[in-house]
């Protein structure tokens, strides 16, 4: 009983966003680290994600039916019921949003109910189905929560929050089209108008390798802005820059593409992690702000 509970919230998406807020929180806690606050804040945002994670399962149960990866969600073979799983999402989503109303800032809360509300409504319900564009409408809703995180200790959206924002955005892009590629028969059958399904493979091995390159440079900024340091800089530039070389492989003649994206696919996550460990260690005291939100 107690798996499908577990499994409609796709612990895995959990576990990465975990990650990712740990990251943002221990960035701007320059080592002044609250245990309870962070504690707090981990746990309201990953009921949060597992909310709109068990919703996004109800919506998506008769194109995830065609899909061979999603096939066998509990939502799609009916061992939880629509009412069931819309119940716990339901539970969870109070009990998330009410930890970090109680014990975090409007901030912050106002960011987590943006992600939610992008992902389950805009994102779920209609861009998903409906447009190309549905890809960088979601990298939006995906790079909210370190800056969750961050925002949880600041109490304000200054330009560390901002360079958080568009670098977990751009880093969406390339791993969701790379999950397309090596998925591209299941998001051809589902009829979900992905950029590889849409406009074509090649299209989308440019529109990784250009959203690649900008994240790279992107990255830098923490560092060039004052919020972390030298050694953050060696992973960024290190993980970051061998991920495009890895990208622009895709343009080799007789490449397996299926493999090739594989590839891509898994490094974007080594990357991710290996820079939001880096940022929560390899802090710096913030620099005076010019544009602070709080």
């Amino acid at each position: 009983m107690f798996r499908r509970y577990l499994k409609v919230t796709k612990p895995g998406i959990i576990m990465g966003n975990v990650i990712s807020v740990a990251g943002g929180f221990l960035l701007a806690s320059q080592g002044s680290i609250d245990g309870w606050l962070m504690l707090t804040t981990l746990v309201g945002l990953s009921l949060v994600v597992a909310s709109g994670c068990a919703i996004n399962n109800v919506i998506d149960r008769d194109i995830d039916s065609r899909m061979a990866r999603t096939k066998t969600r509990v939502t799609v073979t009916g061992e939880m019921s629509v009412k069931a799983a819309l119940l716990h999402a339901t539970v969870l989503g109070v009990f998330g949003f009410a930890l970090l109303v109680i014990f975090t800032n409007w901030i912050a809360v106002f960011f987590a109910v943006f992600g939610y509300v992008i992902y389950v409504g805009v994102y779920s319900l209609y861009m998903k189905r409906r447009s190309v564009y549905g890809t960088f409408v979601g990298s939006l809703s995906g790079a909210v929560p370190p800056v969750v995180g961050y925002c949880a200790v600041t109490a304000q959206f200054d330009v560390g929050a901002l360079i958080l924002l568009v670098m977990f955005s751009l880093w969406q892009m390339p791993h969701s089209y790379a999950i397309a590629i090596f998925r591209f028969k299941d998001y051809q059958a589902a009829g979900i108008p992905v950029l590889p399904v849409a406009q074509g493979i090649d299209k989308a091995k440019h529109h990784i390798v250009l959203y690649i390159a900008i994240y790279a440079l992107v990255v830098m900024l923490l560092t060039i802005g004052g919020y972390t340091g030298m050694a953050f800089l060696a992973v960024a530039c290190t993980t970051s820059f061998w991920w495009l070389l890895m990208a622009l492989r895709g343009y080799r003649r007789n490449i397996d593409i299926s493999g090739w994206a594989r590839q891509v696919f898994a490094f974007s996550v080594l990357n991710i992690t290996a820079l939001s460990i880096a940022m929560a260690v390899d802090y710096q005291s913030a620099p005076s702000q010019l544009f602070v939100l709080n």
